[in-house]
């Protein structure tokens, strides 16, 4: 009779749900890691449970800690998370061929923790094979493809880059990483945030039986991690969606007030990654968007005299010269805009016209007010027409150095 109620009883354990563990996740993360927002630490919490389920998404985002300045607590919060993902790899100088054979190891896929990231996207021509890797790895499936000698053999051999993957780094990133990943710009703390040392050996044990707990629920859950088609609120979609379509997933898995909490996460999150630093190209689109104010076509001297008066804009002086004519023309053309011969009165003159750049406007600048302004000829913005953001001079050297040549 005994043996019979300890069957059941056994039984019972295995059909009860697993408590879901994302408030004890959040409460451990925060224990050690400043978090700019309570949307950061709310990401944070849904990137690391939703590296115990892999097998059930199409696409994995990146988190990336970044940030201005040193001892601002990007390491940490690697640090934090790799006592609870599955089978973390410490990835800091490390050598191609070892994380390419981490990443293909048939033993367990790993989650990458990559500090100090900058360095690959600074390097000019180095460690091109790690950044393939890393942009490509988001997809499942995907494979990173290259060129292998055996002796005066050469063979193509294609290698697994999907897993999750963690990064931290000084300043920004490329848009083919910040664009799949949720973004979290850490600062240094203030004297009024408090948060514990970080001494592995005595939070070992603790985090170690939270990861198990963790994975024991993303197990149970798996079938419905897998089916999941989560609904997106207003202002995530497309990439974005890309990017958050898991953790979602996970937070309505979780119940409780995490769907909401997720979604406000995502909306804020999203919205705070479009106020980054445009391309220069970009800046250029807006910038003679104000000038234009409310003309309906303006020659190109004036255009170009307005754009060097614009104080803190590149203009007036990239590499050492101010922008031209030439360099005006080759900078608008990928976006479809050309000058063209006007005419006012008896004049003619060559210049360009609002009707040729409103399709640009409306497709890469996410402002509104599109035609409003004044007569734009001083560099000066209405305040209808709000500036688009000023780009540091570190963004500046690095886009102008490569495709200045084709500009001037």
């Amino acid at each position: 009779m005994n043996a019979r109620v300890d069957d059941l009883r056994r039984l019972a354990e295995v059909a009860r749900p697993v408590p879901q563990p994302l408030d004890d996740v959040l409460r451990y993360l925060r224990r050690f890691v400043a978090y700019p927002s309570e949307h950061a630490g709310v990401a944070h919490t849904l990137w690391v449970t939703h590296t115990h389920a892999m097998d059930a998404w199409e696409s994995t985002p990146r988190i990336a800690f970044l940030s201005p300045e040193p001892g601002s607590g990007k390491s940490r919060a690697l640090e934090a998370s790799e006592l609870l993902v599955p089978n973390p790899v410490n990835a800091v100088n490390v050598s191609v061929a070892y994380l390419f054979r981490k990443v293909g190891d048939d033993a367990g896929r790993p989650t990458i923790l990559y500090d100090e990231v900058d360095t690959v996207f600074t390097s000019k021509g180095e460690n091109e094979d790690i950044r393939g890797l890393l942009n490509a790895g988001h997809r499942k499936h995907s494979v990173v493809g290259r060129c292998v000698v055996y002796g005066k053999r050469i063979e193509t051999e294609e290698t697994p880059a999907y897993c999750a993957v963690a990064l931290a780094g000084l300043g920004d990133m490329p848009d083919t990483i910040l664009t799949r990943s949720v973004v979290v710009r850490m600062r240094r703390r203030s004297p009024a945030e408090r948060i514990e040392p970080y001494r592995r050996r005595d939070v070992e044990a603790d985090a170690e039986a939270l990861r198990e707990r963790v994975a024991g629920w993303a197990q149970g859950v798996f079938e419905q991690l897998t089916g999941a088609r989560p609904v997106f609120p207003d202002g995530v979609a497309d990439r974005d969606a890309d990017v958050w379509e898991a953790l979602l997933a996970v937070a309505d898995a979780a119940g409780g007030d995490w769907p909401d909490r997720a979604r406000q996460a995502a909306v804020a999150m999203v919205a705070a990654s479009k106020n980054t630093t445009p391309s220069l190209g970009v800046r250029l689109l807006g910038d003679i968007r104000t000038v234009f104010g409310t003309a309906d076509r303006m020659a190109t001297d004036a255009i170009l005299k307005a754009l060097h008066a614009m104080e803190e804009a590149p203009w007036a002086d990239l590499r050492g010269k101010p922008l031209d004519a030439r360099g005006l023309a080759v900078r608008l053309r990928p976006y479809g805009v050309q000058s063209k011969k006007l005419r006012s009165g008896a004049a003619t003159f060559q210049g360009y016209d609002r009707a040729d750049l409103l399709d640009a406007w409306t497709r890469y600048l996410s402002l509104s007010h599109i035609g409003a302004g004044t007569s734009g000829t001083n560099g000066t913005p209405s305040a209808d027409v709000p500036d688009v953001p000023h780009v540091p001079d570190a963004r500046l050297k690095r886009e102008t150095a490569v495709d200045d040549e084709a500009a001037f």
